[in-house]
């Protein structure tokens, strides 16, 4: 199996059964995201404790499987982290999309994120993958609205 079809298993997994997509009653921030030029629009729900740590981390919406894909696999990635970290994660993520981050030769937190590392390639489809993230660390800045124009 080559790493271009373990991506494509993956985005198509968490496209069809996308994991903490639901609407979290009270988060303590949250953030609509809208892609103006592809149509995706979600909307990220965190619930972060006095520690600092995301106890709990949702999103909605409407999406490509890429958009739809990335929002879900951070979710499931920042779960339990505190904000510095998912910060920090951010960054990386944001890097790795661009291609200024390679995963296989600079150190990075990416976990299991990484498998994005080739949608730089596709620069339409930075965005899509880079949606959920901006609109995450736009919840965690208090914006209540991110573009990602």
């Amino acid at each position: 199996m080559t790493t271009q079809d373990l991506y494509q298993q993956v985005i198509i997994d968490h496209h069809k059964k996308p994991r903490n997509f639901r609407k979290i009653e009270k988060p303590s921030h949250q953030a609509e995201g809208f892609n103006p030029l592809c149509g995706d629009h979600l909307w990220v729900y965190i619930n972060v404790n006095a520690a600092g740590t995301i106890e709990d981390i949702s999103f909605e919406g409407d999406g490509c499987a890429i958009s739809k894909a990335s929002a879900s696999m951070m979710t499931q990635n920042l779960k339990g982290k505190t904000v510095a970290e998912s910060t920090a994660i951010f960054n990386d993520f944001h890097k790795m999309v661009l291609g200024q981050l390679d995963p296989e030769k600079d150190a990075h937190v990416l976990g299991r994120l990484a498998i994005f590392s080739g949608i730089w390639k596709y620069p339409a489809r930075v965005k899509c993958a880079a949606l959920a993230w901006h609109t995450m660390n736009g919840a965690l800045s208090n914006e209540a609205t991110i573009s990602t124009e």
